[in-house]
């Protein structure tokens, strides 16, 4: 635990000493995010997001579209309305972004954005129109680091909160300080294939 909380300042150091060094604007985001706040933010901007987090990927995010299609959400405690996503499996090992463009996981997109989701965190190039139905519905997708340490030292509280079946990609609840991610898409943009 004390490697993990060295390791932790290191990289929290090293990311702050490289935003500051490279003149890069950092802004942090506290969950829930509202459409005054995306409608702020910019393409390639480095963000920090803190407050509670949902994860998610290709096992449980079809599970949770279908919660979604028969109203049966909220009835878990499930609130969408300004959230955040995070595409992960939550492990004793830690977390890390999966590819966001696994067909179930890019699928999923579009309607939780419809839903009130505004965050979408993961890695990977989306589709052109899944960049348009982020837009549509004014959410945006960020890139977040394959750094398991870093991400993990992030998380205070964790919680499953439905299809616990599924284990360590059951769709969990996070409560994360600081998580760090730059944004790749938004506003009917996207980094992938640009210069910036």
């Amino acid at each position: 635990m004390v490697w993990l909380k060295v390791r932790h300042a290191t990289l929290s150091y090293s990311l702050k000493c490289f935003v500051e060094r490279e003149g890069i604007s950092l802004k942090s985001l506290v969950t829930p995010i509202t459409d005054d706040v995306v409608r702020t933010l910019k393409l390639g901007e480095i963000i920090t997001v803190s407050g509670y987090i949902y994860t998610g990927r290709d096992a449980v995010l079809p599970k949770i579209l279908a919660l979604l299609k028969n109203n049966e959400i909220t009835k878990l405690g499930i609130d969408l309305q300004g959230g955040a996503v995070f595409h992960t499996a939550v492990s004793p090992a830690g977390v890390g972004p999966t590819s966001s463009n696994k067909v179930e996981i890019e699928a999923s997109i579009a309607e939780l954005s419809q839903a009130g989701l505004k965050l979408h965190l993961g890695k990977g190039i989306l589709k052109k129109g899944t960049i348009e139905a982020l837009h549509k519905y004014n959410s945006f997708f960020a890139t977040v680091p394959p750094v398991t340490a870093l991400l993990t030292s992030r998380i205070s509280e964790k919680l499953v909160v439905a299809f616990s079946e599924e284990g360590i990609e059951a769709f969990h609840r996070l409560k994360v300080e600081g998580l760090p991610a730059v944004i790749s898409a938004i506003h009917g943009e996207a980094i992938f294939g640009k210069q910036l």
